[in-house]
């Protein structure tokens, strides 16, 4: 299983960005070994459709599971429709997101948590 989480910076120790679709970078991290890899967010600077963009970058990662401060309503349909669960609300670190996760202390969102 891999959990991305948006970060500030690509590192397991980096703040976890408020922002998905937006996000500087995204660490995508095995929640069972801490075995991660950090991705550039080369979405970030996008004049508009950063969110959808940006979710198909994470879906092509094969990752299960979005850690995020804040998912947009067009992010969040793409995330949802390719059968990636989306958890919001999340601040911290990167590691101390996914411990989070793996511990059940985070829950997934019923929907989106930002306008679009």
């Amino acid at each position: 299983m891999k959990v991305a989480v948006s970060a500030t910076s690509p590192e397991l120790t980096a703040q976890v960005d408020p922002r998905f679709g937006r996000a500087a970078a995204f660490v995508v991290v095995d929640p069972e070994t801490m075995e991660w890899k950090a991705i550039a967010n080369e979405n970030a600077a996008a004049g508009g459709g950063a969110g959808i963009q940006t979710a198909q970058m994470i879906h092509r990662e094969g990752v299960s599971v979005v850690l995020t401060g804040n998912c947009g309503p067009n992010a969040y349909q793409t995330l949802s429709a390719a059968g990636v669960e989306v958890v919001t609300g999340v601040t911290g670190r990167v590691d101390e997101a996914v411990a989070a996760y793996r511990e059940r202390r985070v829950r997934p969102a019923g929907g989106p948590s930002a306008r679009a």
